[in-house]
């Protein structure tokens, strides 16, 4: 069903048998993160917590915490959005099989905001102080509205046409904020709402913004949902929700405020007034680390609302898997038809969720530059063209580490499938020939493992031709290793864990200590029969599976300065090595800190889960 509301999509999901009510007195301050955290990572239901102390209102968590749950509620509109994303990236198609195609300029109808002159989320006011106040780790800086909808417009084009909706977090208390007055709003690069507050600068004026939470589950896959500029996220919402987007507008508001969605459950209405920023977070992130406290643009809230019987909807982020590890792989799934279209040449690319998301991209590319060089494959050509495309483009540009694959040398392998993926990447690069380095560039905002904010390097492993090197299985012949090296541990078929001296031992510098350690072997030993050698402080956590490899390796390095190998050269200012490449995935100094949960919590939580316990057998 098309859901007008939160409440009808809560209802639909509860009378179906997917969603659970929790009665029990829990605290919305670390006690129902952790609930959400351990019923997302045993794929549970829905949650609604109906007596959230010190909150009128009832919480919501885990509504898209499986794609199979997410694919239920949009059930009625699903295929409308893939048919309108096909004609997007192939319009003969509408030619070819009209047939298939004849509703959609009805159902495009719904892409079409549209006034609402009676708006529930206007219904009551509010005092920011009356929002649950929910916070996910012991480290935050105070509480946060984790699924917000922040809705802003280009000030010089107003108009939901110039709009953009994006889900960038907001810290409702703590640090430095003016209570019931300030909320900071964190946003990082390559984010729409930064053009729009470049432009409301520019012209030496306050941005309008309006902050959302609920409303019907098409708001908040739209807000997460990468669109190419130019297609306002108002639009696909509507789609996705089978009825146009309802804007609304309030009595009394500033003029530079822009509209809410009428639907929503609550929203803040303020501006973000040029030059004031404040000190935002810590706060516990996607990439399993803390994002550390910066100066980040704060919201003067003029007013805020709530509809009539509104639910709070919250999620929890951590190292994946988490609940919007569910959100990437809807994004991927709806995407993949539009790939080859924005990326010509570009089979496929898939963001590694077991890495953070935007630390690794695994790419299936084309060669076709010159099919007459058939068995003289001489390195990656149109590979590199599309590389460039992929590290070019939106948030794709994010990515430390590229592994990008001929789709040739494989045909019919899935992106999904890591360890093939892998595989065939690492039988074939060439490590003297196939790594290209950006340096001195942009990375994530949450990534700390380059220079600074949103500051690094990046690196495409592009890799394609015949096997040149069969994928070492066991760890024979490592009976002598380097002085410092020990405890060698098989992560993945050829590559290698090693343990190794802390990072930052007196007397060595970094990236000192990791070019001596390069140094120190020859490029006869047996360590060069694997293409990767990882460092690490902890070998056997690195080898348990591929999922803590995977985090480990690429959260923790920094592709310029943690990447070095056997037998090292620069020539005419390309880097490559002659055996094997060493990833330093050592925690370094200037790492952000681990995230782990409060002790105390933890056993209140278990002790409501035991058996006779109110959330027996919920997790």
């Amino acid at each position: 069903m098309a859901h007008k509301n939160l409440a009808q999509a809560v209802a639909d999901l509860e009378r179906t048998g997917q969603l659970k009510r929790i009665d029990v007195e829990v605290h919305p301050s670390l006690e129902i993160p952790a609930i959400q955290r351990r019923v997302s990572a045993s794929g549970g239901p829905a949650l609604l917590f109906t007596r959230p102390l010190g909150s009128q209102f009832p919480l919501a968590s885990n509504l898209f915490g499986t794609l199979d749950r997410i694919r239920f509620l949009f059930r009625d509109t699903l295929d409308s959005v893939h048919r309108l994303l096909e004609i997007q990236a192939d319009p003969e198609r509408l030619v070819r099989s009209f047939w298939r195609y004849w509703d959609l300029p009805w159902r495009g109808l719904c892409a079409l905001p549209r006034r609402a002159w009676r708006a529930p989320v206007l219904a009551h006011n509010l005092d920011i102080e009356g929002l649950p106040k929910v916070k996910s780790w012991p480290g935050d800086g105070g509480s946060f509205v984790t699924l917000p909808l922040v809705y802003s417009e280009d000030p010089s084009r107003r108009g939901w046409r110039h709009s953009n909706l994006g889900m960038y977090r907001v810290q409702l208390d703590g640090n430095e904020y003016l209570p019931n007055r300030e909320v900071g709003l964190h946003y990082q690069i390559h984010r729409g709402i930064g053009v729009h507050h470049t432009q409301a600068i520019a012209q030496h004026e306050p941005l309008g913004v309006s902050v959302m939470v609920g409303g019907p589950p098409a708001f908040t896959i739209a807000a997460v949902m990468p669109l190419p500029e130019g297609i306002p996220e108002a639009a696909f919402a509507g789609v996705l929700a089978g009825r146009p987007v309802r804007l609304a507008r309030f009595p009394g508001e500033n003029a530079v405020h822009p509209p809410v969605w009428a639907d929503a459950d609550f929203a803040l209405c303020g501006v973000i007034r040029p030059g004031v920023n404040k000190p935002e977070g810590p706060f516990g992130d996607h990439l399993g680390y803390y994002s550390l406290k910066h100066d980040f643009p704060v919201l003067q809230v003029d007013r805020a609302f709530h509809r009539k019987d509104a639910i709070w909807p919250f999620t929890v982020v951590g190292r994946p898997p988490q609940e919007d590890s569910a959100f990437g792989a809807f994004i991927h799934e709806l995407t993949r038809s539009v790939v080859p279209k924005r990326l010509p040449g570009v089979k496929g690319v898939h963001a590694v969720d077991e890495a953070g998301v935007h630390p690794l991209l695994f790419a299936l590319g084309s060669e076709r530059y010159a099919p007459y060089e058939v068995g003289s494959y001489k390195g990656p050509a149109e590979l590199l063209t599309q590389a460039n495309l992929i590290l070019g483009t939106g948030q794709l540009s994010l990515a430390k580490y590229l592994f990008i694959l001929d789709s040739a040398v494989e045909p019919g392998l899935s992106l999904m499938d890591k360890p093939a993926f892998l595989a065939a990447l690492l039988s074939r690069i060439d490590f003297t020939r196939d790594l290209h380095f950006q340096t001195k560039t942009t990375i994530d905002t949450l990534d700390y493992s380059g220079d600074g904010l949103n500051q690094g390097s990046k690196v495409t492993f592009a890799a394609g031709g015949p096997i040149r090197r069969q994928l070492v299985h066991t760890l024979d012949g490592l009976d002598q290793l380097p002085s410092g090296l020990d405890q060698p541990r098989l992560c993945f078929p050829g590559v290698l864990a090693l343990r190794s001296p802390p990072f930052g031992l007196p007397g060595s510098g970094y990236p000192g200590d990791l070019r001596e350690i390069a140094k120190s072997i020859p490029l006869h030993h047996p360590i060069n029969r694997f293409a990767l050698v990882c460092l690490t402080d902890n070998p056997d956590f690195l080898s348990a599976n591929l999922a803590n490899w995977l985090w480990a390796s690429f959260t923790r390095s920094d592709p310029a300065r943690d990447l070095d190998g056997v037998e090292a050269f620069t020539l005419n200012k390309h880097w490559g090595c002659k055996g094997a490449l060493i990833l330093d995935a050592r925690p370094k100094p200037h790492h952000a800190p681990l995230l782990e949960e409060d002790p105390q919590t933890i056993r209140r939580v278990e002790g409501l889960a035991s058996r006779g316990g109110p959330l027996h057998g919920l997790f």
